[in-house]
C-alpha cells in the first residue's frame, strides 16, 4: 500500500482542495475497491429492479453474490498472502522479473484449487437451471481472479487507472444487471455484473503486463513461500473466515430466508452489517495516503541504519522515532474513525429511509458500526505487526477473532434478537485488546524483536 500511497500524498500536497478530494477518493479505491463494488453495486441494483424483475430472481442474484464474494475472499487468501510476500520481496530485490509468470500462476493455481469446490457446491446445493449454475460459476471466477490482480494494483502508483476501471465496470456492472433482470433472470443479472467485473479486471490486468514487461519466467517459484511463509498463508484464511463467519452463522437464525434455489440467507442482517462496514473507508483512506507512507519511510531508515551497523544510540533514538510515529498515527485513525462512527449512527435514520431499510436492521447497524471500528483498529494492528514480521503472532490473532467471533455470535443469535451483532462487536472488542496489548509489548523490545526473535540465524 505504501507504494501508490506516495503517488496519492503529492495529490494532497497540491494547494487546492480538489487535489486532497482526489487524493482520498483514489485511496479509498486502492483500499477498498473491490468491497466498494459489492457494496455499491448490490444496493443500487436491488433499488432499481424492485420494480422491473421477479423478487426471487433479484434475492437468488443478491445471494449468489454474496456467497461469491466471501468464499473467494476465504478459499483466495492464503494465494494472495503469499503472492503479495513475494511481490513485496522482488520489489525489494529491485527484481521484478517473475513478476508477469507469478500473475499467470496465481490465477492458474486459484482456478485449478477452487473450481472443483465450487463446481461440486453450485452443482448440488443451488437448486437452479444449468444456465444460471453456470453464470453463477463464471461470476464467481471473476470475483476470485479480481482479488488476485488487486495485489499487484497498489505497486503500480497507477492511481488514476485504478479508479477509472472500477468506476467503469461498476457503472457497467449495474446498469447491465438491471437490463437483463426482467428478460432472463438471475441468469440475466448474473452475466451483466460479470460483464462489469470483466471491465475492471482484463484492463488492470493489462495495466500489470504494461508495467512488468518482461518474459514468462520462474512463474511457479513463489510456491516456495508457502512453506517458508505458511503463518501468513493460514492467516490469509483465518482473517477473511473471520470477516464472514458472523455472517453464515446468522443465516441459521430463526429470522433466516430460504430461497427457493436451495440458498439460505439472512438479508437483514447482511445489509446491517455491509453498510456498517461503509463507516470504515474513510480511515482505510488515510491509512493508504498519509499513515503507511508515513510510518514506512521512519521503518525504512529504522532498518537501513541496521544494515549500514549504526551505533545503539542511534537504534535507540530511530525506535524512538518509529514509536512516536505510530502512536501519532494510532491517534489520528482513532479520532477520524471515531467520527465516522458518530456520524453514520446520528445519520442512519435518513440512510435507512433513503434506502428503504427497515427498523429492525437499526439496531443491528448501530452495533455494527461500533464493531466495525474496533475491528478497523485491529487492523490496523495487524498491519503494524506485520512489518515486523512477527507473522505467527499475527496469526494467532486472526484464529482468536476467527473462534471469538464464531462462538459469541452463536450466543448472541441464541439470546435474540435483541442480542443480534453483540457477537460481532464483543470479537472485535476483545480481539483489538488483546492485539494492542501484544503490540505494545512487542513495540516496546524491538530492538530484541529485531536481533533475537524475528532474526532466522539464530533460531
Amino acid at each position: 500500500m505504501a507504494g501508490i500511497g506516495f503517488v496519492l500524498r503529492k495529490l494532497t500536497q497540491r494547494d487546492d482542495l480538489l487535489g486532497v478530494l482526489e487524493g482520498y477518493g483514489h485511496s479509498a479505491m486502492a483500499a477498498a475497491g473491490p468491497w466498494l463494488i459489492t457494496i455499491v453495486s448490490l444496493t443500487s441494483i436491488n433499488l432499481l429492479s424492485a420494480d422491473r424483475a421477479d423478487p426471487n430472481d433479484v434475492a437468488a442474484f443478491r445471494l449468489i453474490t454474496i456467497y461469491n464474494f466471501g468464499f473467494s475472499l476465504v478459499l483466495g487468501g492464503p494465494i494472495t498472502q503469499i503472492i503479495t510476500r513475494y511481490l513485496s520481496d522482488l520489489i525489494y530485490h529491485k527484481n521484478v522479473r517473475p513478476a508477469p509468470g507469478m500473475l499467470l500462476a496465481a490465477l492458474a493455481l486459484t482456478g485449478a484449487t477452487q473450481m472443483p469446490l465450487i463446481a461440486l457446491f453450485y452443482g448440488t446445493v443451488l437448486q437452479a437451471p444449468p444456465v444460471v449454475k453456470a453464470a453463477a460459476i463464471a461470476h464467481y471466477f471473476l470475483v476470485a481472479m479480481l482479488w488476485i490482480v488487486s495485489v499487484f494494483l497498489t505497486a503500480l502508483k497507477e492511481h488514476k487507472v485504478v479508479t477509472g476501471a472500477f468506476a467503469v465496470g461498476m457503472s457497467v456492472a449495474t446498469i447491465a444487471s438491471v437490463a437483463l433482470a426482467r428478460p432472463y433472470g438471475a441468469a440475466g443479472m448474473l452475466a451483466g455484473f460479470t460483464a462489469g467485473l470483466s471491465l475492471i479486471f482484463f484492463p488492470l490486468a493489462a495495466r500489470v503486463f504494461a508495467e512488468y514487461r518482461h518474459r514468462v519466467e520462474r512463474s511457479w517459484e513463489f510456491l516456495g513461500h508457502f512453506k517458508k511463509y505458511w503463518p501468513l498463508a493460514i492467516s490469509g484464511c483465518a482473517y477473511n473466515a473471520a470477516i464472514w463467519v458472523d455472517k453464515w452463522i446468522m443465516w441459521f437464525a430463526p429470522e433466516r430466508e430460504a430461497l427457493p434455489i436451495g440458498l439460505i440467507s439472512y438479508p437483514d442482517y447482511d445489509s446491517a452489517m455491509f453498510l456498517a462496514y461503509l463507516s470504515i473507508i474513510p480511515s482505510l483512506a488515510l491509512f493508504v495516503l498519509s499513515i503507511e507512507t508515513e510510518f514506512f519511510e521512519h521503518y525504512l531508515r529504522f532498518y537501513g541504519e541496521i544494515q549500514r551497523h549504526a551505533t545503539l544510540d542511534r537504534i535507540r533514538k530511530n525506535h524512538s522515532t518509529i514509536l512516536d510515529c505510530i502512536m501519532e498515527s494510532a491517534r489520528n485513525f482513532l479520532v477520524l474513525q471515531a467520527g465516522c462512527s458518530a456520524a453514520a449512527i446520528l445519520f442512519a435514520p435518513q440512510v435507512f429511509e433513503l434506502l428503504h431499510l427497515n427498523a429492525i436492521q437499526y439496531g443491528m447497524f448501530r452495533v455494527g458500526v461500533i464493531g466495525a471500528a474496533f475491528h478497523a483498529m485491529f487492523l490496523f494492528l495487524g498491519i503494524m505487526l506485520s512489518y515486523f514480521e512477527l507473522n505467527r503472532i499475527t496469526l494467532q490473532l486472526n484464529i482468536l477473532f476467527l473462534a471469538t467471533n464464531a462462538a459469541l455470535t452463536f450466543l448472541s443469535m441464541r439470546a435474540g434478537l435483541a442480542w443480534y451483532g453483540f457477537g460481532y462487536l464483543a470479537a472485535a472488542v476483545v480481539t483489538f485488546v488483546i492485539g494492542f496489548l501484544v503490540l505494545s509489548r512487542e513495540l516496546n523490545r524491538l530492538p530484541y524483536v529485531i536481533f533475537v526473535r524475528a532474526n532466522p540465524s539464530v533460531r
